[in-house]
């Protein structure tokens, strides 16, 4: 062992690689009672941190359903794989990108893409679509947030932050030649400091061609491909933030499928988070084998690395493989035909151990079980904790108005968690591989179909910070019913999720408590909606001067569509035909009602204050509520259908005139209710339909078999919007009125110069 490395590994040294002095005992002792070298360190460094090992999270996130007759991979590999049907299997997962987000927008986005898509590709699938959830800080000044020159550069900075992200993505994904099916985008104040840029990847593979990030076979070559490694830094020590390469991420993707066809490859894994270092010991451990690299044979792109560098950057574009002893040639001439860098640098050993040489000397030799499975394990301390904000709705809240509320659904429909997010999409290629159904804009969820079958896939994004930070079981729930919801509002039958689970610092008690509330309610919601979790990502340490986000779980979903033709989109067809609103479960009282509207849009957006808790959410009612429907859209029977969430049944029935321009005349039952509540309030469980008239027994039957209700409450009509309340009149409007709020809001909020307030 080369005995300089081991100088100046000093207290503060090991404070700045993220250990406590507990951690440094801990590694000593693993090491057989010696001190690192300062490469062993830095490896210890980034396989014990929160985004490689989960070691505060782990404890939780075992409680949670990975298991279903379909899942062919759970989580611990590179993505999750679900079994579709006909020797197909799809590989999805999503993943978090926040903080290079905030310090460079544009190539931190970038970066995400690149990730997530290497995720997919190493299980020897090929990526078919992406999407992405997105958080950032306000865009319009708000009464309540008051005004001054700190909130208007903060504003800009938002612009800015959104702008960088949107870029971002947009030029990853397009250049790559991957549909961006869509996802969701939602502004709090709480993300100013800690933007969220979570993206989703799903890609398609034959059942009996899936590859796995395992090592095996002990002298079988160890070789490295793709692009060089710089001086890019890693999740542990980031002063920068990587640059990525789509056109070389695209070669990387039609050289690694080719080369696993050849049957000359073992194993490969991304060189992600921790770079060379991750890919090394976790292959060596998932294969219960040992590593040994040289650092003279890593393709190098600056002169003079340190074997620290060369371990822990996080350059991109990069894969670790196994290949059969003897059949490397065949992996090289894969690559060189692609114009890439194919290195064999090392070989498997039986020893269990990562051993890294540099001029043939150890720098560096752990074995790998102390990366991975002696990684640090913390069941840190959980503390209840409730919101500042009261749970009743204060008194100063007017509510109950009586006349027309046009001018209040014309401001909904504007305000930057509803309005269309077409200036957002409409820089993504939905369209490229030409399997795409629905694109974004479109439904409730993208949708692809299979080529060759007469199979679809459909996906959704969801997740609802405020409601989490309200209350984090029932939030986590939600999140879940509504992703699966809007996937059943495709017609599709939901059959697996991912997660990203973005939160504050986890040495916060409070914070602890929060994660495990979440995993509660997630748990109970999987389970009873039967979509285990294949995989995903824990995001800590999003807070900006102590305080943290919002909790914000983000739930992925995908669901298979027997007939890609049968798939159902939201927009209302033609006049004539009726509307119907679903619904798994009733309203409950007058009382949940004021309490439960708090967390809504309008309370934020209209009454400028939140209160209360989210909507209460039975499972057992929206799981019938969901297969009730499906069955409904497999039959034929509706022509329409349109989850009904932020902005409630109003906003619900206002998108479905938009695609189309075509208007509907609806009537509402109050049921004691005030006006605000019966067309803004966001109760769980319910979807708008519309169908020929003809269909209306068939529904009412299925309807009945699930004890999902289905009232009659209008019809289609030309371009006008007319909503009443037990025959009173409170919106009246033209559809094309409504929809220009709605569809320019976003890009007039990005092109207005937020004013400062003078100071007093």
């Amino acid at each position: 062992m080369n005995m300089s490395q081991r100088l100046g590994i000093s207290p503060e040294v090991i404070r700045e690689h993220g250990l406590t002095p507990e951690e440094y005992e801990k590694i000593k002792q693993l090491l057989g009672g010696r001190e690192p070298t300062i490469t062993e360190l830095g490896i210890f460094s980034v396989m014990w941190s929160e985004h490689c090992s989960y070691k505060s999270s782990r404890v939780h996130l075992k409680r949670l359903p990975t298991r279903s007759r379909r899942v062919v991979q759970g989580p611990g590999e590179n993505a999750g794989i679900i079994d579709i049907g006909d020797g197909w299997a799809c590989a999805f997962k999503i993943e978090s990108h926040n903080h290079p987000s905030f310090i460079e927008p544009f190539q931190g986005a970038a970066t995400g893409v690149g990730g997530i898509l290497r995720d997919i590709f190493t299980m020897g699938a090929r990526p078919v679509a992406v999407m992405d959830s997105l958080r950032f800080g306000p865009i319009l000044e708000s009464k309540s947030a008051g005004g001054g020159a700190r909130a208007t550069q903060e504003i800009h900075k938002n612009h800015s932050v959104l702008e960088g992200v949107v870029s971002g993505i947009a030029s990853y994904g397009n250049c790559f030649g991957v549909p961006n099916l869509g996802g969701e985008t939602k502004f709090e104040t709480c993300y100013s400091g800690n933007p969220l840029v979570n993206a989703f990847a799903l890609g398609l593979v034959r059942r009996d061609q899936i590859f796995y990030a395992r090592a095996a076979g002990e002298g079988n070559p160890v070789i490295y491909v793709g692009s060089k490694t710089g001086r890019e830094a890693s999740e542990a020590k980031r002063p920068n933030v990587q640059v990525g390469d789509p056109f070389l991420e695209k070669l990387l993707l039609e050289a690694c499928l080719e080369a696993m066809q050849t049957g000359a490859v073992i194993g490969i894994q991304d060189m992600g988070a921790a770079g060379l270092t991750c890919s090394t010991c976790e292959m060596g451990a998932r294969g219960h084998v040992g590593i040994e690299i040289e650092l003279d044979r890593v393709p190098q792109r600056e002169t003079g690395m340190t074997p620290y560098e060369i371990m822990l950057s996080e350059s991109q574009e990069r894969m670790l493989l196994v290949a059969q002893k003897g059949r490397e040639q065949e992996v090289f001439d894969v690559f060189q035909k692609w114009g890439l860098d194919a290195v064999e640098v090392g070989r498997v050993t039986s020893d269990d151990k990562m051993r890294v040489l540099e001029h043939g000397k150890v720098v560096a030799e752990i074995p790998n079980e102390a990366l991975t499975d002696d990684a640090p394990l913390y069941k840190r301390p959980l503390e209840r904790w409730d919101p500042p904000v009261p749970r009743e709705m204060p008194e100063d809240i007017k509510i109950g108005e009586t006349g027309d509320v046009t001018g209040n659904l014309k401001r909904l429909l504007a305000s930057p968690n509803i309005c269309s997010k077409r200036w957002i999409w409409q820089q993504y290629d939905h369209m490229v591989q030409t399997n795409t159904v629905e694109g974004p804009g479109a439904g409730d969820a993208g949708v692809i179909r299979i080529k060759g079958s007469q199979r679809g896939l459909a996906m959704a994004l969801d997740g609802n910070g405020r409601w989490c930070y309200l209350d984090p079981r029932l939030g986590a729930m939600h999140a879940v019913a509504e992703a699966t919801r809007n996937v059943s509002c495709a017609g599709a039958t939901p059959v697996g999720a991912t997660n990203c689970l973005n939160f504050g610092n986890p040495e916060k008690s409070h914070i602890m408590w929060q994660f495990s509330q979440v995993i509660d309610g997630m748990t109970k919601a999987c389970e009873e909606l039967e979509v285990p979790i294949t995989g995903g990502n824990v995001s800590f340490y999003n807070e900006t001067l102590g305080e943290g986000i919002y909790p914000t779980p983000v739930v992925g979903i995908v669901g298979i569509l027997e007939d890609v033709h049968k798939a159902m989109r939201p927009d209302f067809r033609e006049p004539g035909r009726a509307i119907l609103l679903l619904r798994g479960s009733e309203a409950g009282d007058a009382t949940d009602a004021e309490s439960e509207f708090g967390s809504s849009e309008y309370a934020k957006e209209i009454l400028g204050s939140v209160w209360g808790y989210p909507p209460q959410l039975e499972l057992e009612k929206e799981a019938a509520l969901q297969k009730g429907l499906i069955e409904m859209i497999q039959a034929g029977l509706l022509e329409s259908a349109h989850d009904c969430s932020e902005g409630g049944v109003a906003v619900a029935l206002a998108e479905s005139a938009f695609p189309q321009g075509v208007g509907l005349k609806v009537d509402l039952a109050a049921q004691g209710l005030p006006t605000e509540f019966v067309l803004f309030g966001e109760d769980a469980s319910r979807v708008v339909i519309s169908c020929d008239r003809r269909n209306l027994l068939g529904i009412q039957q299925i309807g009945v078999k699930y004890g999902v209700s289905a009232d009659i409450i209008g019809e289609t009509v030309g371009g006008q919007v007319e909503i009443a309340i037990d025959g009173q009149v409170v919106v009246s409007v033209i559809v094309a009125d409504l929809r220009e709020n709605y569809e320019g809001a976003l890009e007039r909020a990005l092109k207005s110069e937020p004013e400062a307030v003078a100071a007093d």
